[in-house]
């Protein structure tokens, strides 16, 4: 099991570093946003990973955390993106 859940953190670990590189060549801010997005959920499945792989409820409860204030986030940047237009 824990090699699978290794395996696991490695390819998302490689998500948010593709995810980086992306952010910094994205041609507009919309791109940047999204590529943005798939990095902190990544980040996020990592962190949970980790708590998982080290047996830390901490850990997972603040992943929660992050992703509810991601999802926020997320929904702030599309409307500061369209300037408010529905």
């Amino acid at each position: 099991m824990t090699v699978v859940l290794w395996l696991t953190l490695a390819m998302l670990a490689a998500a948010v570093l593709v995810g980086l590189v992306r952010i910094a060549t994205a041609p507009d801010p919309a791109s940047r946003a999204v590529v943005g997005d798939l990095a902190y959920f990544s980040a996020i499945g990592v962190i949970v990973l980790l708590g998982l792989v080290n047996d830390s409820a901490a850990a997972v409860d603040a992943a929660l955390l992050a992703a509810f204030l991601g999802i926020l986030a997320t929904v702030a940047l599309a409307r500061i993106l369209t300037r408010g237009r529905r």
